[in-house]
């Protein structure tokens, strides 16, 4: 990273902050016609909207929300090395989190942060991916699946070799995650977390052609 401009690097930060402020949730919930803000759980992330919208639409917004992590991480780290790679994927998950461009509410960072993690520590992700799958499988809800994948993240990377500055930055992204559950784990205390299915109050919809 010492071999890149401080300007191009801001610039490069910046742009992923708002690479992450992109409403992906907001964007596939209009599609199918409905509003993850103001329905279900009320987070504009892929686990509300495919218990709203279906199977299709919360697929689109998983995988659109991990890009959002995913490409700027690439990018900084092809351009500045690991420095600048994670740099780029701590701003990508703010922007999601912390959009500006919606008075700072937004999504909770999994899927973002995942992304992320898929080019920054792949073997991690890969073992907490089927962490998240096993959770969803046999304990159905999304947020515990989340809160493990959170807490794992930087114990992996700590375990894969990678330096203490990668493992803080790894604790970071695992903590804003955590932070952003706050409600969920209250919700799992008292047993009252929703579970990981389609809402059947609301019938899913499809994409009108």
């Amino acid at each position: 990273m010492d071999d890149v401009p401080l300007a191009l690097a801001s610039a490069m930060v910046a742009v992923a902050y708002f690479v992450g402020t992109i409403p992906t949730a907001h964007l596939v919930g209009r599609r199918v016609g409905v509003d993850p803000s103001r329905s279900g759980s009320g987070n504009p992330g892929a686990s509300n909207v495919y218990r709203l919208g279906g199977r299709r639409a919360g697929v689109a917004v998983l995988v659109v929300d991990m890009l959002k992590g995913a490409v700027p991480a690439a990018a900084g780290l092809l351009v500045g090395g690991r420095e600048l790679g994670v740099a780029c994927a701590v701003a990508a998950v703010l922007g999601h989190v912390l959009p500006v461009t919606r008075r700072l509410r937004g999504g909770k960072g999994v899927a973002t942060a995942s992304g992320a993690a898929v080019v920054l520590w792949p073997i991690p992700s890969v073992v907490l991916g089927v962490v998240f799958f096993l959770a969803a499988r046999f304990v159905g809800i999304a947020s515990v699946g989340s809160l493990l994948m959170a807490a794992g993240l930087p114990v992996l990377v700590a375990l894969t070799g990678r330096p203490a500055w990668e493992v803080v930055a790894a604790s970071l992204l695992a903590l804003i995650v955590v932070v952003r559950h706050g409600e969920n784990i209250r919700r799992l205390g008292r047993g009252e977390e929703r579970s990981l299915r389609p809402d059947p109050l609301v019938p899913p919809t499809e994409p009108h052609p």
